[in-house]
C-alpha cells in the first residue's frame, strides 16, 4: 500500500516497539524523547491518567519540534481500576503477575497528535487481556529473565509474556504499546496521510 504524507512527523517515544510499529506505515519520521516525570500526574481515573501522561510527554517534545507533527503515546495496565506501573523490583513484578494470573485486565493507550499549528488530537484505545492461571515457578522464571522491568503491568505480550495470555479482546498492537490501526485511521481523517 502506498501511504503518502506532506507532513514532517516526530515520534515522541524511546520505545523500540512503537518505533517498529510506526515504521510499518512506511512514512519518514524522527524520534525525539521527552524528559518529563510521569509520576507527577494526578488523575481521578485511569483513563484520565493515561491521557494526561501522554499529553505531558507529547507537549514536551512538541515544544522542541516547532512546525512538525508530533505523535506521542502512553500505555498503562489497569487491574480492578488500579494502575500496575513498570515494576521497580523483583517483588513488585511477582506481585503484578500474581494479581493478573487467571484474571482479566485492561490495557489502555492514549495517543496524542500535536499538529504543526499546535492543535491537539487525543484518543484512547482499550484492549482487555485475560491471563491463564500462572504457576509460581513460571512467574519467577519470567521475572528472573529481566523482561518485566520496562513494561507496564510487568509483562510484554510480544515476548515470553505471550505465554500467559488466554485471550484478548481488542487490538493486539495496543497491548504492545501503539494502536497502529486507530492511529492510521486518525491520520487519514486529519488528512495528515493519504492513500
Amino acid at each position: 500500500m502506498n501511504i503518502r504524507s506532506q507532513t514532517e512527523f516526530v515520534l515522541a517515544s524511546a520505545s523500540p516497539r512503537r518505533k517498529e510499529l510506526l515504521a510499518q506505515l512506511n512514512i519518514p519520521f524522527e524520534i525525539v524523547t521527552s524528559n518529563v516525570e510521569e509520576t507527577s500526574v494526578q488523575a481521578q481515573s485511569v483513563e484520565q491518567y493515561v491521557k494526561e501522561v501522554a499529553r505531558l510527554k507529547t507537549r514536551d517534545v512538541a515544544a522542541k519540534c516547532g512546525g512538525k507533527t508530533v505523535i506521542g503515546a502512553d500505555t498503562i495496565v489497569a487491574f480492578q481500576d488500579r494502575l500496575l506501573h513498570k515494576p521497580k523490583s523483583r517483588e513488585e513484578a511477582i506481585a503484578h503477575l500474581q494479581a493478573l494470573s487467571n484474571n482479566a485486565h485492561r490495557v489502555l493507550t492514549a495517543v496524542v497528535i500535536i499538529h504543526s499549528n499546535g492543535e491537539e488530537t487525543v484518543f484512547v484505545e482499550e484492549t482487555v487481556v485475560k491471563f491463564k492461571q500462572l504457576s509460581p515457578k513460571l512467574i519467577e522464571a519470567y521475572v528472573d529473565s529481566g523482561d518485566p522491568f520496562d513494561k507496564a503491568g510487568g509483562y510484554g505480550i510480544q515476548t515470553h509474556g505471550a505465554l500467559f495470555v488466554e485471550r484478548i479482546e481488542g487490538d493486539y498492537n495496543n497491548v504492545v504499546g501503539f494502536p497502529l490501526a486507530s492511529l492510521f485511521e486518525q491520520l487519514i481523517h486529519l488528512r495528515l496521510l493519504t492513500i
